[in-house]
């Protein structure tokens, strides 16, 4: 199986990320004028001050959530929509929230384009998750916030897991894997450092 972002070497051993990024080309979620980059393992430009994640980190993010073949799936943060996909490989539904309304019309229609029939977008604020759709087996954040919004914990299954960056805004945050025990506490482990544009939170939502 063809690895051009070394996957292997960086840790990821879960088959079933190794062969969705072998399925998913990433130059179809980037734009034109950068696709020579495409390869590179570094974020990448999207427009509106947002980014692209490195494969590798994608691809961490996604074995460290355990998705399995019928889970659902919440991602806040679409963006170009690659991670999505990546997990659309795997998982049997995602349901993906982005909150500025050009990245959401960008991702949507790549998305439907590529023929991705288990996604739904959404346009909202990811503060509120997506409550029509819920419980989720996992939710995957990709937006930095100093805490973990609690609509989100109510919003997982009891057995279920998040994927978060904690931190501040201008700052190093800490990727953390929070796991809902049956009991609805909640066990958390610190995983490496890394950096991600903030958490946007639309007016509406600020009371």
């Amino acid at each position: 199986m063809d690895d051009p972002f070394h996957l292997r070497q960086h840790g990821i051993t879960d088959t079933a990320v190794l062969d969705a990024f072998h399925k998913v080309d990433r130059s179809l979620f980037i734009d034109a004028s950068i696709r020579s980059f495409v390869n590179v393992d570094e974020p990448l430009p999207i427009g509106e001050g947002q980014t692209i994640s490195q494969p590798s980190l994608v691809a961490h993010m996604t074995q460290i959530l355990e998705i399995k073949p019928h889970h659902h799936i919440l991602e806040i943060g679409t963006g170009s929509g690659f991670q999505t996909a990546i997990m659309a490989k795997i998982a049997r539904k995602v349901t993906t929230v982005e909150v500025i309304p050009a990245l959401y019309e960008m991702s949507k229609k790549r998305l439907t384009d590529l023929g991705f029939d288990n996604v739904s977008v959404i346009l909202r604020d990811g503060h509120e998750g997506y409550i029509p759709h819920a419980p989720y087996d996992g939710i995957m954040v990709t937006a930095a916030t100093p805490e973990i919004p609690e609509k989100l914990i109510d919003q997982m299954k009891d057995g279920g897991r998040m994927v978060i960056p904690l931190g501040e805004q201008h700052a190093a945050q800490r990727l953390m894997v929070i796991s809902k025990n049956d009991d609805g506490s909640l066990t958390k482990k610190k995983e490496m450092w890394v950096r991600f544009v903030p958490f946007v939170k639309t007016d509406s939502s600020v009371k």
